[in-house]
């Protein structure tokens, strides 16, 4: 299936896709993957050993799901993100794809993401989810509190997509959550040199957890559901 097919800027104009200026840039689209590619991204979809993002393998990843971070990353999508969020050129700056298939309890709390990102996409791939707001993405209006919603959160479903612009009170997290949480997050960055970076240190990343998986577990169990850091 044909990356163009898989994802279409013109879903971003779905009567249900809301777009929030203030207190930072966001947007949140339904619906924005057909329905007939659910099995092909569920086959191609990285099974990595470890809890937590890595970054964008081709080699781990079937053709869909290649397909898929192709149309991602294309220039044009990315201008349309950033028309509707008023980040001109957003095309024009560098992208780290990175890819999650689960989390344990230590994932999650509130951020901004790093000066280094001008905007974030996290496109989810879930086939389902429990009747419960754990792991459901919010944007919120403080950094301590992640109950202070500025929109409904969202499930981390097939095909729900979410895009913000980078600011220092572009506050985003969700409650702890452990198991299967499928996403692909797309950060168009402000250089070469910070997608470098960040590349070895994901790469790092991903070393250890592979090697010491069970006490990232056991360090994140009983987080505070309010748990912050500074970007």
């Amino acid at each position: 299936m044909l990356a163009t097919v898989l994802l279409d800027p013109a879903r971003l104009d779905r009567p249900d896709t809301e777009v929030r200026l203030e207190p930072f840039p966001f947007l949140v689209a339904h619906g924005q993957l057909p329905d007939e590619a659910r099995s092909d991204l569920d086959r191609d979809f990285p099974r990595y050993a470890g809890a937590g993002f890595f970054p964008y393998d081709p080699s781990d990843c079937g053709p869909s799901v290649n397909a898929l971070v192709e149309g991602l990353t294309a220039p044009e999508f990315a201008d349309a993100i950033g028309k509707r969020l008023g980040i001109a050129n957003l095309g024009d700056y560098p992208t780290l794809v990175t890819l999650c298939r689960s989390l344990n309890k230590r994932h999650g709390t509130i951020h901004t993401d790093s000066r280094s990102k001008v905007a974030t996409a996290l496109l989810y791939l879930n086939p389902m989810w429990p009747d419960s707001s754990d792991g459901c993405l919010r944007f919120l209006g403080k950094i301590d509190d992640i109950d202070a919603l500025l929109a409904p959160e969202l499930k981390p479903l097939y095909g729900e997509f979410a895009v913000f612009k980078r600011c220092d009170n572009s506050f985003h997290g969700h409650l702890p959550y452990e198991g299967e949480r499928r996403v692909i997050q797309v950060a168009w960055l402000t250089s070469e040199e910070e997608k470098l970076r960040k590349t070895k240190r994901g790469k790092f990343s991903r070393v250890f957890k592979k090697l010491f998986g069970s006490l990232d577990r056991r360090f994140g169990a009983d987080r505070d559901r309010n748990a912050a850091h500074r970007d």
